[in-house]
């Protein structure tokens, strides 16, 4: 399962010196197993909540150690790339410089400060980035109304990867927009969220109300500019002109 997506800053309207710079990549390994595969959903949730943890870590702010690879994966592009291990693949890859997130059923995702594109440890460089599926055993709960929601697309299908890959996407489009004090709050309350896709009329709704939305680049899978997710957090539904 894989992502090669790039979507741009929003802090930038067009082509910029970042575009020519050394690219990165934010990697992300779910841990799957072949017997106990994680449910789709709890795979989706998991993977947003881990971009969340990195990009609030204390190592990736200020002078932390991975501060400065960080500021540079986000000047202009936000590519992630989602793998999958299991067995010893999984403990070579647990052992690396990262942090592992588990899900409300038990999906781990291990996530990893960037690297550069052309750059991979020989521990995740071989992991495999497609053939795998994950479906819900039973379906997915509803959404808490009154919580962040990443809402999916109706009309587009997508791998996992694909979409964990998205939804990481959009989690870190909100929380751009959101304040210092609006970041905390999500951060202490251990970045509660729900994914789940919308109904096409309120895709439809969704997508004007200015809420932020995740533009495909169109490498993989998808034509470019696609609308894949649209991230709703309460904060961001109180502002003016929502």
């Amino acid at each position: 399962m894989s992502s090669d997506d790039t979507p741009q800053s929003p802090f930038h309207s067009g082509p910029t010196d970042r575009d020519e710079a050394p690219q990165y990549v934010l990697p992300l390994v779910v841990h799957l197993e072949k017997t106990d595969p994680p449910a789709r959903t709890d795979a989706l949730r998991t993977a947003a909540r881990a971009v969340l943890t990195i990009l609030s870590d204390e190592r990736s702010l200020g002078e932390g150690e991975w501060a400065g690879v960080m500021r540079d994966w986000e000047d202009a592009r936000i590519r992630k790339v989602v793998r999958r291990a299991r067995g010893a693949e999984w403990r070579k890859a647990a052992a690396l410089d990262g942090i592992t997130v588990t899900g409300e059923d038990g999906a781990e995702v291990r996530v990893f400060p960037p690297i550069p594109l052309d750059g991979w440890p020989k521990e995740l460089a071989k992991l495999q980035v497609s053939g795998t599926e994950l479906d819900d055993p039973e379906p997915p709960a509803a959404p808490d109304p009154q919580g962040p929601v990443l809402w999916l697309n109706p009309e587009l299908e997508m791998s996992a990867g694909k979409t964990m890959a998205q939804v990481g996407h959009g989690a870190q489009l909100a929380w751009w927009e959101l304040s210092d004090t609006e970041r905390k709050a999500w951060r202490e309350a251990g970045f509660p969220l729900s994914v789940t896709t919308a109904a096409p009329e309120q895709w439809r709704e969704l997508t004007a109300s200015g809420l932020p939305v995740v533009r495909d680049a169109g490498f993989t899978e998808i034509a470019p500019s696609s609308r894949t997710v649209i991230a709703d957090h309460p904060a961001l539904r109180r502002r003016p002109g929502r």
